[in-house]
This record gives structure tokens, sequence and C-alpha cells, in this order.
């Protein structure tokens, strides 16, 4: 039997588009097994966001870093953060501020927060010329990572997330300012709205899409500095390694993670 006679009795053996449908049948089986199309089903659903990068807080440790010579006292910071976060205008609710420190010749130091009374007014109780040295301090929530709010709360409201933030679960919170006595920094306030507890957050729902907080983004001398602790490259990382970092109320143990360079021994 030659080849001509071969192919004839195979288009008489098949009916029309049957050899085709037989040749081609294993790849179709291939695309179209249930088993396969399970497989691709599940691998869309669980690995693809795996693989285009997904946030692992388990792979991060915020902090941030404060360059006090660079801090002008402008209170863009505050201002950003009250708009970014909701925080009330009332002129005593901050999520971070600014203290004013004056330190005259004879060691006499006072305190006062530019935030609190209207721009423009200038208070000093001292003869400018007997002035030492005056800067600015921008304070926040020291995202403690032994908080002691957290350990106050009945309720497990406040908690700390595995990336190194401390936040507030508003619709756990019962309002008993339990946090708000324990905070070393003074740093929390009884939202006056929802009557829960409310703090700075590192500006949580930016970091992890990989945003910078408010208050570091529109800081006009790069005063603050935000970063990974886990990351060599970060930002604060270099400032912590090159500069001699202080921590605010140190003797506490509760290893804040805001650390400030170039920080006056009379900051508390």
């Amino acid at each position: 039997m030659n080849k001509r006679q071969f192919l004839k009795g195979l288009i008489l053996f098949f009916p029309a588009g049957g050899l085709t449908g037989v040749l081609a049948s294993p790849v179709r089986g291939k695309e179209t097994s249930g088993a396969d199309k399970g497989t691709e089903a599940s691998g869309a659903k669980t690995t693809q966001p795996q693989s285009t990068g997904a946030y692992d807080p388990e792979r991060h440790n915020y902090g941030m870093g404060i360059e006090i010579d660079k801090c002008i006292g402008c209170s863009r910071c505050v201002e950003a953060c009250k708009a970014e976060n909701n925080v009330p205008q009332e002129p005593f609710f901050f999520r971070t501020w600014i203290e004013r420190y004056v330190i005259t010749k004879d060691r006499e130091v006072t305190v006062e927060s530019i935030n609190v009374k209207s721009r423009g007014t200038r208070e000093l109780a001292q003869d400018d010329r007997e002035i030492l040295r005056s800067f600015f301090v921008p304070k926040l929530c020291n995202q403690c990572a032994h908080p002691p709010c957290v350990q106050v709360c009945p309720v497990g409201a406040t908690f700390s997330t595995k990336d190194g933030v401390v936040l507030v679960d508003a619709n756990r919170c019962i309002g008993c300012r339990y946090c708000v006595q324990a905070c070393p920094y003074a740093a929390r306030y009884l939202h006056p709205e929802t009557k829960t507890a409310d703090k700075c957050t590192f500006c949580y729902h930016r970091v992890v899409k990989g945003l910078l907080p408010a208050c570091v983004e529109v800081c006009p001398t790069q005063a603050r500095v935000f970063g990974d602790l886990k990351s060599k490259a970060s930002r604060l990382v270099r400032l912590m390694r090159m500069n001699k970092i202080h921590v605010l109320k140190p003797s506490l143990n509760t290893d804040p993670k805001v650390y400030y360079a170039q920080l006056d021994g009379e900051v508390r």
C-alpha cells in the first residue's frame, strides 16, 4: 500500500472532521482537563497576589527619626496630620505637635507648645540676650515596642501590629481612658466625636501602600525621617548610624521607635 492509498483509506474510515478531531484530541484534552482547570483557577486566586508583591507586615519594622537642628517650627506637619487623619480642629487635639524649648544662660528651661496658641505670638519671659539656646522638638506617639497602653487596655482595642505600629480598633474601644493615662508621652486623647481613643498611627493607611506619613511628606527641611528598621538601605537606618541618637524617657524601658538626633538633655 502506497502513501496515497493509505490516506484515502483513512478518509473513508473516519467521518468528516473525525481525523482532525482524533489527532487534535490529546491537545484539547490537556487544555480542558478538569484537574488542570481547577489548578489554574486556584492558582489565579491564591498565588497571583503573592506574585504581585502583596504587603507582608512581618518583613517590616517601622520607626521615625527627627533631626532637631532641622526643625524650624513651621507646623506644616501638624496641619498635614490633621487634614490627613481627620483630627479635630479644636486647639487641644493633636496626633503630632511641636514644642519650643528655650534655655537661658542660667540653665532655666521654658517649654511651650507652639500649636495651642495662635500663630505669630511670641511669649518669652527672658530677655533674648540671655537665651543660650532655642529649638523646636516635634512630638508624637513613640510607637513603643513595649507599649504601656496595650497592657492596660481591658478590651484589647489597642494593639501592636507585626510591623511595629501601635493602633486602636475604634470598634472595640469603650472610651475608658486607661490608655490615655498610661501613655508616658501624653500622645493620646479621647476623640470628642467618636468617644474613642485616638493617636498617631504613622499614617498606617499610607505606609502599607508604600507612601510616607503625611507629616514626613510635607516637612520642608526633611527634619522627619521615616523608614524601615529592617532595611539597611533605609534613610532612618542611615540616620541612626551617622548620628548620636536619643529617645524620650529611656528609663521607662518602653523601647520607643521615634529617634531624635541632636537632642538636648533638657528635653523630656
